[in-house]
């Protein structure tokens, strides 16, 4: 892909991903979003580039920070959360920014609910990760920076 421009990366988690460390801890853990942030960061920085984190439950907050990482950012990671199942809108965004993503959700999609097996985004994405528990944030930013070589 490139030698990163900015040696920054965004970090987006959408809806309910606020409630992490006590939303169904038996399925997402006990970590919190605060955990999930400092996670990525010290990963980002260990890696040499800058994060900016971001969560929102609304759908067109994810697509507007997706639209501005385009000026600043090398690279997305991305817990759409239940958006991954249902949003084109957020496909088209990541598609439409032109930057390389990973797609990362906690707990494994595939061993739930026949709805969580499809992701709109993962046919985009340069990487996946699924079921790592929160650790998965950190694979990601380091998959990105490989990919961003």
């Amino acid at each position: 892909m490139g030698t990163p421009v900015n040696n920054r990366l965004l970090l987006v988690n959408g809806p309910n991903l606020n409630l992490l460390g006590t939303r169904e801890p038996a399925v997402y853990g006990h970590e919190t979003l605060e955990d999930v942030f400092a996670i990525a960061r010290a990963t980002a920085e260990d890696v040499g580039f800058d994060l900016r984190a971001f969560q929102s439950n609304h759908e067109g907050a994810l697509i507007d920070v997706i639209h501005e990482a385009k000026a600043d950012c090398d690279g997305i990671v991305i817990n759409p959360g239940g958006l991954t199942h249902t949003s084109v809108a957020l496909r088209d965004a990541l598609a439409g920014v032109e930057l390389p993503f990973v797609e990362v959700h906690i707990s494994n999609v595939h061993a739930r609910e026949e709805f969580r097996h499809h992701s709109y985004l993962s046919g985009i994405a340069s990487a996946v990760i699924v079921g790592a528990g929160v650790q998965g944030y950190e694979f990601a930013v380091r998959r990105l920076a490989t990919i961003l070589g």
